[in-house]
């Protein structure tokens, strides 16, 4: 086996783990409608060994940031503490990693952004008062 073909199994025994195909390349390759070869062969080309094995990590850390900022639009934080200026920066963010937190609990994103909400409301009244 010369080197090259080395490289080639190692990053095939990466990429074809058990974590990596649950997390990234069977739901991606299902959004991409492609094959998993397809996604795994585009993987192999665009990253060498190392980011390969870093990439899973990557993508643990990735998903907190995309859950942060789509939970920043869908509780429409960006114009009640952007533009309104009704909550601080504060507020919006403790919110956030609250709901972010009873997800990652277990809580259906839906139901977590509903409780949310009503959190939100909640604050938003308790600022009527005074």
């Amino acid at each position: 086996m010369d080197s090259d073909e080395r490289l080639k199994l190692i990053q095939k025994r990466i990429i074809k783990s058990y974590a990596w195909q649950r997390d990234i390349i069977v739901p991606l390759s299902k959004e991409f409608d492609c094959t998993v070869d397809e996604l795994e062969d585009v993987f192999f080309d665009l990253l060498d060994t190392s980011s390969l094995e870093n990439l899973h990590g990557t993508f643990e850390s990735a998903e907190d940031i995309c859950l942060y900022q789509k939970l920043n639009a869908d509780l429409r934080l960006c114009w009640f503490n952007g533009t309104l200026e009704l909550i601080s920066a504060d507020e919006a963010r403790e919110l956030k990693m609250n709901v972010i937190e009873e997800i990652k609990n277990g809580k259906s994103y839906d139901d977590a952004l509903k409780e949310g909400q009503l959190k939100l409301f909640e604050l938003l009244k308790e600022k009527t008062k005074n």
